[in-house]
């Protein structure tokens, strides 16, 4: 498979089609529910989702991230549309914020998602992973009072998390809990070996059966007593009953409050909060991408600002790029950035075609895959690696973990970086000496790139960019003869590049890693560095860290 910028889409379709369908399973709930806690017309949500998928999916460099509303927005969104007054007026916050964050994308703004630590960036799929269990174990027994998307700790009817596993007790549906066990079981089958042998199943992705047989489970319990599920417990998308009455959905914004300093500000912090967002997940996405593609963040801020002015011009809610859509894509088998966009032409055309066949798919269907999806952000293995790291990476993970369950995403990341600051301050207290980098080039025609004596998380955007720079069929030479720690973080951007290397051509040669005190979850990683290399004559210029 070819990873280059080229990128032959179409030979990818067998895995992007079938991804896109169930990112799309997956987003219908969310946009609606995201709509509904943020006090917004329900089709916002599925706007946001369309744009998301479409446009941004389009513009954007990232191949496995899909944007569409964030749950991490809905407060912010609810709280300015009670204060500005109308839901067009906000419309046109939406529509500033847009613009103000493709001039952070012209700006270069891209570079902030790099000074967050891996430790962190880990903690917070991990703690969505844990959340989206947490959040979805409601809805599988049938208690549907929390909205779909949810990240929060505190939910919308006064209760939490945890309390809403307590209360979910009043309301068990048998109907649900069949549903819900039925469509685990499937799942769990699906990713047993030998049935991924079969190429019939190859074909039929086990999310899809799951929500057939949720469909005919819903409609086959509907004359049963006690089975028989309620509306809430469905899929609820609106129903025009007209094509006119489809397009009547969409809502413009109030032009006439473009000069309402209230309205820019809120325009501002939708650009702010949304941009940090989007970095976060970006740099996420590129964590889980399995051929550890770098997507370039500038351009991202770009693609974001388009479709916010976009979502805004027509009734959407804000788009950011959302880690749930994304994980759920690259589990799904995702390959390129047609899984997204075909999510959203999916989206556009089911809702305008089949939206009471949508509405037939019961939520504990769409429970049980978001649970498999939660399980594989935060499998127990991961939590041994980062222990068996250190205090120094375990600790930031688990604040970063216990931070997003108990409050929010943003606050969650906010405290684990913290925290990383405070263990990168410690270090360099304990290390008060300053080694620079020197450059070198050996016979024309190798890059040789020497690292210094303390190589931390601060210097993730430097190394990143300029291991990006090298080109293609380049000879390269990693020095790190004269360092004495080399954080984790940088030691998996190498390791990342060693793996995009080989798809690249590129001949790499590592020096004395096994000197690096990089404790002892690196020496897995420098042997197989050390044992990486690629034949190549290409002659470049030296590219400095």
């Amino acid at each position: 498979m070819s990873l280059g910028k080229n990128e032959n889409f179409l030979k990818n379709l067998k895995y992007d089609l079938p991804a896109s369908i169930v990112v799309f399973l997956v987003a219908v709930p969310l946009c609606l529910g995201i709509a509904l806690a943020s006090g917004a017309p329900l089709f916002s949500g599925i706007i946001a989702g369309i744009i998301g998928g479409i446009v941004v999916g389009a513009l954007s460099g990232s191949q496995l991230g899909v944007s569409g509303p964030a749950a991490g927005l809905a407060v912010i969104v609810l709280t300015a549309i009670n204060e500005l007054g109308s839901f067009e007026i906000f419309l046109m916050a939406v529509v500033l914020g847009g613009v103000f964050q493709l001039l952070l994308g012209y700006a270069k703004a891209g570079i902030i998602g790099y000074y967050f630590p891996s430790s962190v960036i880990k903690g917070m799929l991990s703690g969505i992973g844990i959340i989206i269990i947490l959040k979805q174990i409601p809805h599988a027994f049938g208690y549907d009072k929390d909205y779909e998307g949810s990240l929060a700790f505190a939910s919308a009817d006064g209760h939490n998390t945890l309390s809403q596993l307590y209360y979910m007790f009043e309301a068990v549906s048998p109907g649900a809990i069949t549903i819900t066990l039925v469509s685990l079981g499937i799942l769990i089958l699906w990713e047993q070996k030998f049935i991924k042998k079969i190429k019939l199943f190859q074909i039929i992705q086990g999310p899809l059966l799951v929500v057939a047989l949720g469909i005919f489970f819903s409609l086959f319990f509907q004359n049963i007593p006690g089975f028989a599920l309620q509306a809430d417990q469905m899929v609820k998308i609106p129903v025009p009953e007209t094509i006119g009455g489809f397009f009547a959905q969409f809502t413009f914004p109030d032009f006439s409050q473009i000069t309402n300093s209230a309205v820019w500000i809120t325009g501002i912090t939708i650009a702010v909060v949304a941009s940090l967002e989007t970095l976060l997940c970006l740099e996420a996405t590129d964590k889980l991408d399995p051929y550890k593609r770098v997507s370039p963040a500038n351009q991202e801020l770009k693609a974001q600002g388009v479709g916010n002015i976009l979502s805004g011009l027509i009734g959407g809610l804000p788009i950011t790029q959302v880690i749930v859509r994304s994980s759920t894509n690259i589990q799904s088998g995702g390959r390129t950035k047609m899984s997204a966009i075909f999510h959203g032409i999916i989206l556009l055309g089911c809702a305008m075609a089949i939206p009471v066949v949508l509405n037939l798919i019961p939520l504990a269907s769409l429970a049980a895959i978001l649970f498999m999806v939660g399980y594989k952000l935060a499998k127990p293995a991961l939590f041994k690696q980062m222990y068996q790291l250190g205090n120094r990476h375990f600790v930031p993970f688990m604040v970063t973990i216990l931070g997003i369950v108990f409050t929010d995403l943003l606050m969650g990341i906010g405290i684990g970086l913290a925290v990383a600051i405070f263990y990168i301050l410690y270090n360099n207290y304990k290390k008060p000496f300053l080694f620079e980098s020197e450059k070198h080039i050996i016979g024309g025609d190798t890059i040789r790139l020497a690292l210094a004596e303390d190589v931390t998380f601060i210097n993730k955007a430097s190394i990143q960019r300029t291991l990006s720079q090298i080109p293609n069929g380049a000879k390269v030479i990693i020095d790190a003869s004269k360092s004495i720690n080399i954080d984790q973080d940088v030691v998996e951007i190498i390791e990342e590049f060693k793996t995009n290397a080989k798809y690249r051509a590129i001949e790499l040669q590592l020096i004395e890693f096994h000197s690096v005190d990089i404790k002892d979850q690196a020496k897995e990683v420098e042997h197989a560095l050390n044992n990486n290399l690629i034949s190549s004559n290409s002659k470049v210029q030296t590219v400095p860290i």
